[in-house]
């Protein structure tokens, strides 16, 4: 039995969603964040010596980082469903978009918020990284230009990846002017696995991570 360890309002949200979409059996436990500190709880301490979220429990290993548990899961329990393997002709798309969300759409994100928390900082730091967001960005903007998912093909594990990572965006005021982002974010909350996600996993709250949001 697969056993997903998911925080709330966290990006543990997409091995949820995806166990739904994939129609998997799993179970589910949940934790909740310090609500003074964000941080996770001794709970997820006690599962992994990082203390983060996702992690996952399989075959007797525990194992963690949201692109390893996706890809994980869609091969060793799902057959390959929703992934690109290296027969696909948009294996090396797919394995892209699959990193780009944590490689490098995330850390720009963090950068903002943190700084945004401490009130203060390094302002030419600021500034590199405000010019990484958005061109991260508008290059999402311009690939979903004539294609309703991330690959041509259609939905994968790479919307479910990138999609939380949007919420964060867009609770931080970076989707305002990216209309096609705002319509992909959507078509990913209007789907039945999505809202399975919810209704299971808890809803969303990320307000907490709007401090200073553009």
């Amino acid at each position: 039995m697969l056993t997903v360890h998911h925080l709330n309002n966290s990006r543990s949200l997409r091995i949820v969603w995806l166990c739904e979409e994939l129609g998997l059996d799993y179970k589910l436990v949940r934790h909740q964040r310090n609500p003074e500190t964000q941080r996770s709880p001794d709970s997820l301490n006690k599962i992994h010596p990082l203390g983060k979220a996702p992690t996952i429990e399989h075959g007797g290993q525990v194992i963690v980082e949201t692109d390893a548990i996706i890809e994980y899961i869609c091969h060793k329990l799902a057959a390959g469903r929703l992934s690109h393997g290296p027969n696909s002709p948009e294996y090396g798309e797919y394995l892209q978009w699959l990193a780009f969300s944590e490689g490098t759409l995330m850390p720009g994100l963090v950068f903002d918020l943190i700084y945004a928390w401490t009130g203060d900082g390094n302002a030419t730091l600021k500034g590199f990284y405000d010019v990484e967001i958005v061109k991260n960005h508008q290059y999402l903007e311009d690939t979903l230009t004539n294609r309703e998912y991330i690959l041509k093909s259609g939905f994968s594990a790479a919307d479910v990846n990138l999609g939380w990572t949007l919420e964060m965006s867009e609770c931080r005021g970076r989707l305002k002017p990216h209309p096609r982002l705002q319509a992909y974010l959507a078509r990913l909350r209007a789907r039945p696995g999505y809202k399975r996600a919810i209704e299971r996993g808890g809803s969303q709250d990320l307000s907490v991570f709007s401090a200073g949001a553009a």
